[in-house]
């Protein structure tokens, strides 16, 4: 029997192909793609978020005001049974997030600048919203940097602590979460300053909890950070470009994923169109570029590994396409399997 791994696409639906979320397949085995199907008719699903359970999804809806929704997941169909909406408590809804235990969803609402986290009911509905932070400042780059922009938010893995990007500010906050409500409780402004005008924008945690590695989308670098597990604290290790050396070509970045094994992290360049992908050392967390895959890309918003770590599938948002890598094992790079399958606008892709 064929290895299945079935993954969901939000996307952008205004003025293009797409008309909410799809569902497709990667066939491990084969190295194949479904085609996409819709399976939840939507305006503007640009993020998603899978319950624990695997038995509900969220997703975002972009506007004024943001709005979250929970759907229930049909195990058989993989249609998508709509279940209640919330609002996201601000403006431009992002990315979303839910924790381990399954009782909490966090949204970054990056228009406003501010993050909440909302109480989730054991069948799944959204219930309360738990706490709002509204962030403040701004930063060098005027056109971006006018004012906050929270762009992500993730969670230690012991969940103690809430990770908030924010391109606006150049700052990633830290935040504690109250064990009993889920609620996010500010932390006597503990946070990590970037670079004035790089532009924190997605973050990740390596396997071992030690490293957290944040992509910058203005100045097209990935931090390397020391993660306190005690405190919560980030300190700076390495800052390490996301382009060749020498590039002078207009970009931006948007993702950013370390592998499951731990030794390879994986970052997209949007304007320079490609993948970059580093060797991690195993001791310092540090990086070492070890090259670019830029076959069949085009404006990368978002990409996944499968959590077999064979494959890597690109969302390009521009070409209205996803496209399928394999990953070499010893090197780390992604080789093309000339795979790829129509969906308009992708924006995020996760598996179930």
């Amino acid at each position: 029997m064929s290895d299945i791994i079935d993954f969901y696409i939000g996307t952008y639906t205004a003025g293009g192909q797409s008309k909410g979320i799809y569902c497709s397949s990667l066939d491990c085995d084969k190295g194949g793609l479904s085609v996409p199907e819709l399976v939840c008719e939507i305006r503007k699903p640009s993020f998603l978020a899978i319950h624990p359970s695997g038995d509900f999804l969220y997703s975002v809806t972009e506007g004024d005001p943001g709005r979250i929704s929970a759907f229930r997941i049909d195990k058989e169909s993989k249609r998508l049974e709509f279940l209640n909406i919330s609002p996201s408590g601000g403006r431009g809804p992002c990315y979303v997030t839910v924790s381990d235990n399954g009782k909490t969803l966090f949204v970054a609402n990056y228009v406003s600048g501010s993050v909440a986290s909302i109480s989730l009911n054991i069948d799944g509905t959204l219930g309360e919203v738990l706490s709002i932070i509204q962030h403040s400042g701004c930063g060098p780059v005027e056109e971006r940097q006018e004012g906050p922009h929270v762009h992500s938010v993730n969670l230690s893995p012991d969940n103690r602590f809430a990770y908030v990007a924010d391109l606006g500010i150049d700052k990633v906050m830290i935040y504690s979460l109250n064990q009993a409500t889920g609620g996010i409780l500010k932390n006597g402004g503990l946070c990590y300053k970037g670079k004035p005008g790089s532009g924190p924008r997605h973050l990740t945690f390596h396997p071992n909890g030690k490293f957290v590695y944040l992509i910058n989308e203005l100045d097209n670098t990935v931090a390397v950070l020391l993660h306190n597990s005690e405190d919560g604290s980030l300190s700076e290790i390495q800052v390490i470009s996301t382009l060749p050396d020498g590039s002078t070509e207009e970009s931006k970045t948007a993702e950013v994923k370390v592998h499951p094994n731990g030794k390879f992290l994986y970052g997209s360049n949007r304007g320079a169109d490609s993948i970059v992908i580093y060797r991690i050392d195993s001791d310092s967390g540090k990086l070492t570029t070890v090259g670019f895959q830029d076959s069949g890309i085009d404006e990368p918003r978002h990409f996944n590994i499968d959590p077999s770590g064979r494959y890597c599938i690109v969302g390009n948002q521009d070409q209205d396409s996803i496209v399928l890598f394999e990953i070499d094992r010893i090197t780390g790079e992604l080789l093309p399997t000339g795979e790829s399958q129509s969906v308009g606008k992708p924006i995020c892709i996760k598996f179930l």
